[in-house]
């Protein structure tokens, strides 16, 4: 019996070719495993005290930030944290808070 690429049913004429790209490690869709790794990271996150802020900056503005961040060696999320609780302190000791 001739070995046909299209024949797939006979998968031991098959089984040391290799396929490409990475086996499938997760019984899980991509989706559902963002979905749950994004559930896990809230838990972590209430877990530090952390609260989730959006907001809108424009280009410039994230620009300037992740440039100060990489000069600083920490993360966008630390700066702009720094940069509030120390614009916070000025502004309640100059009793405008």
């Amino acid at each position: 019996m001739a070995k046909e690429q299209t024949d797939r049913t006979t998968l031991d004429l098959f089984a040391n070719e290799r396929r490409p790209g990475r086996p499938k490690t997760n019984p899980l869709s991509r989706d559902e495993q963002l979905r749950i790794n994004k559930r896990n990271q809230l838990k972590r996150d209430k877990v530090r005290g952390l609260k989730r802020v959006e907001l809108k900056l424009n280009a410039d503005a994230v620009d300037a930030l992740n440039e100060l961040a990489e000069a600083r060696n920490m993360s966008r999320s630390d700066l702009i944290e720094e940069m509030l609780m120390h614009q916070l302190a000025c502004l309640r000791n100059q009793g405008e808070v």
